[in-house]
Formats: structure tokens, C-alpha cells, sequence
């Protein structure tokens, strides 16, 4: 890289281009459950990332949440109640399923 060359922030580059595609967000969100199932966490932040893609303020308002309530839900001390967590799905248009564990990614 050439010194008059900029580095591209990467949660920045991720925000752009979760930006305009819904298909973009739904694979994120699903990669993040499917790679972190034991960290729930990373769903959080997942889902917080798409937040600031959408903007923070629409996507609350979308969700049926206050600005703040949902800064406080997606922090890093959230833990939100499981009905918070269907409305942030459902103003991405999205829903949360259920199906089995592939047999190679069975734990224990």
C-alpha cells in the first residue's frame, strides 16, 4: 500500500454495503447465528451493525422501540427479552426459524 493510500475502516466498509441490500442483512444475520451459536453476543452486534446501516433512529422507529431503548438492547451489556428481539427481525422483514443441527456441527 502506498502511503498516500487510505485503508478502508472495514465496519465501515461492511456498513456500506449492508446499506442498500436487505438480501446483504438477512445473510449477515444468519452467518453470524450459524458461526457464533455459543456467543450470543454476535447476533447482537450483527444486528446492531445493520442498525447503523439502516440508521439507528429509523430502524427504532421501524422496530417500534425508542432510539435509546435500542442503544441500550444492542450495547454490549444487552440482553434483550426474546419479543425485542422478534420486533428488530420484523422490521428487517425477517423472522427467526428453528431446524435441526447438521450432524458435523453437533457439539458434545
Amino acid at each position: 500500500m502506498n502511503k498516500n493510500e487510505k485503508s478502508v475502516d472495514y465496519r465501515e466498509s461492511l456498513i456500506e454495503r449492508l446499506r442498500d441490500s436487505e438480501e446483504e442483512q438477512m445473510f449477515y444475520l444468519k452467518a453470524s447465528l450459524e458461526d457464533n451459536w455459543d456467543e450470543p453476543h454476535a447476533f447482537l452486534l450483527a444486528l446492531k451493525t445493520i442498525a447503523d446501516a439502516r440508521g439507528f433512529s429509523a430502524f427504532a422507529e421501524d422496530a417500534g422501540l425508542s432510539r435509546e431503548s435500542l442503544y441500550r438492547t444492542l450495547s454490549e451489556n444487552g440482553n434483550p427479552k426474546l419479543d425485542t428481539v422478534f420486533k428488530m427481525l420484523h422490521a428487517l422483514g425477517m423472522k427467526l426459524t428453528v431446524e435441526p443441527i447438521d450432524d458435523e456441527k453437533k457439539v458434545g
